[in-house]
Parts: C-alpha cells; structure tokens; sequence
C-alpha cells in the first residue's frame, strides 16, 4: 500500500484507516517510535493501521495512544501479528 497516499484505505474489521505502518519484525521501542514520526503526518481525525510481531506492542501501543490524546480503535492478534488502528486526536 502506499505511504505517501490519503486515498488509498485499509479496512480491518468495520474501522477504516488511511495510512497502514508495517513494523513486522521490530522491537521494543521501535514500533512506537515509527508510529510517533508516521502519525504526524495524519491529518486530525485521520486513522493508521499498525501491524506488529512484538508481544510488547499490547502495552506500549495503548499508553501511546492515551499519552498523547490519540484514540486506539481496535486491537487484536491474528496468528502471529498484532494489529491495531489508531485515529489521530482533534486540534
């Protein structure tokens, strides 16, 4: 899918992102940290599915997302990833 696109979507169950993050294969604190640089460039109201492998995700994810005001959507686990769609806060 591409980066750079707004129009180009992905749905994951009924929650409709605008931008997809892979980071398979990353760990600690690196899916967060691409997650922090990728949604900065969502406009507010904007959401980004995120696809993972590190277990860890299932508690940095959620603290991100509540730091920083932003709205975790869905989470879950299929087979060996992890998924989550955050919707970037308002204003």
């Amino acid at each position: 899918m591409p980066e750079n696109s707004n129009e180009t979507t992905k749905q994951v169950n009924n929650t409709v992102s605008n931008r997809e993050l892979d980071a398979t294969g990353l760990y600690c604190h690196e899916p967060v940290m691409l997650l922090h640089n990728k949604i900065r460039e969502l406009r507010p109201g904007e959401a980004l599915s995120l696809r993972a492998t590190d277990p860890s995700t299932t508690r940095d994810i959620p603290k991100f997302c509540l730091y920083l005001g932003h709205e975790l959507l869905e989470s879950g686990k299929r087979g060996g990833e992890y998924f989550y769609i955050i919707k970037k806060k308002s204003g």
